[in-house]
């Protein structure tokens, strides 16, 4: 199945809607946009001083009755990058969708289209990271065994620019993997390019210093010549505008 196809398949009745008031309304209380609230636990945790707010009890039956998060993470599986550590949340908080890479397949577009229209999600970010092991294997280059080859043709064009840049090769693609995969969210049709469209939402990528703790936001927007180099159901592939 093509990936953007996929896109529009999901129905309201598929799925289970949430309870309670609205990510939107949420936010709109607390006064913090979903952007301010994710730099502000992340700036808590790098100092070493996170809050372990809603790790309660009280907490886990108050989203037992149903889920409102506030922001989407896509990031990569990497043991070392739990989202709700590196950001300073809780249960509930935020809807996580990892894969080594941030490699996406239909499953995880479908994953993040549900958090976007059912959940009321406005952000999603993209979480590269330091050293990652899936770009690093991508970047030595060798046929990866198995599974781990649905790796190759979706980081492998950011590693050709990134080996053309010169300097860290490894971190220039991290960079450049998580800021592609975000422009192509962007454009996935129909959900997540609509909802773009019309500033319901904000995609944008980062990167995670291992050593630090620190989350960097990178420029999503920046023009990009390799959008149609990943053409691999593995990855994201760029929008098919005759689905």
């Amino acid at each position: 199945m093509k990936l953007f196809a996929f896109c529009a398949a999901l129905t309201t009745s598929a799925l289970l809607i949430s309870n309670g008031p609205s990510t939107r309304e949420a936010s709109a209380t607390q006064g913090n946009s979903p952007l301010d609230r994710l730099i502000a636990g992340n700036q808590r945790f790098a100092e070493g001083k996170p809050t372990d707010f809603h790790e309660s009890v009280e907490r886990r039956g108050e989203v037992a009755k149903g889920q409102r998060p506030f922001a989407v993470i896509v990031g990569c599986a990497d043991s070392r990058v739990p989202p709700e550590l590196v950001f300073d949340q809780g249960l509930g908080d935020l809807f996580v969708v990892r894969s080594a890479g941030e490699v996406l397949g239909d499953a995880a577009i479908g994953s993040i289209e549900y958090a976007i229209e059912h959940l009321g999600c406005e952000l999603v970010v993209v979480l590269g990271h330091e050293r990652c092991g899936a770009v690093d294997a991508v970047v030595k280059g060798g046929e990866l065994p198995a599974h781990l080859s649905a790796f190759t043709p979706a980081i492998l064009p950011v590693v050709e620019g990134a080996k053309k840049k010169g300097g860290d090769v490894l971190d220039n693609a991290v960079r450049a993997n998580a800021s592609r995969i975000a422009r192509q969210l962007s454009e996935c049709e129909p959900i997540l390019s609509e909802y773009v469209h019309l500033d319901k939402l904000k995609i944008v990528a980062a990167r995670y210093d291992l050593d630090t703790g620190a989350v960097e936001f990178l420029d999503a927007k920046k023009p990009t010549s390799t959008l149609h180099e990943a053409p691999s159901v593995h990855g994201i592939e760029k929008p098919n505008h005759g689905h």
